[in-house]
């Protein structure tokens, strides 16, 4: 008989190592399951452990000495705050079809830089050229108060509005205001969706923007980008007709956008989708909310808006322009500081022309708030209400004045 002992005995080791190894893996197998499924950042893809009981034995054996540990994998939720804004908003978000008869098609902007979004197209009736549109709103009450821009609603002969759940009413045009671009259209329906309103004051370059808006057609088109920036004032944007400190994002705007909310991350409407510039990629503006809710509230109490007014043409004064205003022996003005904002022209009869300015005066500060560019003269004045008393300090020909001017109502000439 052969001695097996020696050929047994050299396996020992082997079958002992191989057995220690899979304790201990199965070991930590266990454990590193355990702390997967219990950590916070797989909590929503994995439940904890859970033991699969089966029916217990006729011989008395414990459920428990049959069961198995198995990770339960559960549906992987998609919400985000993207989303969740969306389904938030979306329902209160409409389309805006309107239709009106023109001689030609008018420049919404007046100057033609930004593009206008009234999508438009031009078949011909008896009544002459018809032009046809779409864009974007938002219901503000309930009751059917709806807030868009006014190029998508000014002058025309009838406004549909397209709700999210599929019914189309017929809407009628509260106000226009073609100064800030704000329009209130009014549906006849109750307990209807609304947007929540958030603050635009506060409003920081790098916050989260989100676009909700009907673009060529495409009803309830979502993008998201940023806000780039906030106070870009009309000149910048190109519509210097305009007197709105618009909010810069890079989310996408397109043609159809226009009179949509900007949301922030919480889902509130931070500003109305308005403009975008012509061949620029990344560059759209919105009318900032703030703004356009006290001209809102305006054309639904009186069905238009006032603007606080000066009656001054001015320009930022730098040292270039003083230089070249100094050397030109056509005017008689003489300037004796390159800081401020330069008067060059004074309306006759304005609010400014009786209060004794005069063309080369330096508007050097307003309420005490020091005044280095147009801009400055701009927000101030916009955000007063008409008859307000604005403290103006003004250098003429080296010499420090002090002017009270009570501001007057933007004549309608004016309002492009």
């Amino acid at each position: 008989m052969k001695n097996t002992t020696g050929k047994v005995f050299w396996k020992q080791p082997l079958t002992y190592l191989l057995l220690l190894t899979g304790a201990v893996g199965a070991l930590l197998g266990e454990r590193l399951i355990f702390q997967t499924i219990s950590s916070p950042e797989n909590s929503s893809q994995l439940t904890q452990l859970s033991v699969t009981q089966s029916p217990s034995k006729s011989d008395g054996t414990s459920s428990s000495e049959s069961s198995s540990w198995l990770p339960v994998r559960v549906p992987i939720s998609n919400s985000n705050f993207i989303v969740d804004a969306v389904q938030k908003v979306g329902p209160a978000v409409v389309r805006i079809n309107a239709s009106r008869t023109v001689s030609q098609r008018p420049n919404m902007f007046g100057r033609g830089i930004p593009e206008d979004f009234y999508g438009y197209e031009s078949p011909r009736s008896r009544l002459g050229p018809v032009e046809q549109g779409t864009g974007s709103g938002f219901i503000i009450s309930s009751d059917g108060n709806i807030l868009t821009n006014a190029h998508v609603v000014e002058g025309s002969t009838t406004v549909e509005v397209v709700l999210k759940d599929g019914r189309r009413l017929q809407g009628r045009v509260l106000g226009t205001d073609s100064v800030t671009d704000v329009a209130v259209v009014k549906i006849d329906a109750d307990n209807l969706p609304t947007v929540s309103l958030g603050n635009s004051n506060n409003l920081q370059p790098g916050e989260w923007a989100i676009a909700i808006g009907n673009p060529l057609g495409l009803d309830n088109s979502v993008t998201v980008g940023i806000i780039s920036a906030t106070g870009r004032s009309s000149n910048d944007v190109g519509v210097p007709d305009k007197r709105v400190g618009f909010i810069q994002t890079d989310a996408a705007i397109n043609p159809g956008n226009s009179g949509g909310p900007l949301l922030n991350q919480n889902g509130e409407v931070i500003g109305i989708n308005t403009a975008i510039i012509d061949g620029a990629q990344g560059l759209g503006f919105a009318i900032p909310i703030n703004n356009a809710q006290q001209i809102a509230q305006q054309l639904i109490r009186v069905g238009k808006a006032e603007h606080a007014y000066l009656g001054i043409a001015m320009q930022t004064l730098t040292p270039e322009l003083k230089q070249e205003l100094n050397r030109n022996f056509n005017t008689n003005i003489q300037l004796f500081t390159d800081q401020g904002v330069l008067v060059m022209q004074v309306v006759p009869g304005s609010p400014a022309d009786k209060s004794g300015l005069k063309p080369g005066d330096i508007i050097q500060k307003i309420d005490n708030q020091t005044i280095s560019e147009s801009e400055n003269v701009q927000q101030i004045v916009q955000n007063k209400t008409v008859g307000s008393l604005l403290e103006l300090e003004v250098n003429r020909n080296g010499q420090n004045l002090n002017f009270q001017v009570r501001t007057g109502n933007l004549p309608s000439r004016l309002r492009g």
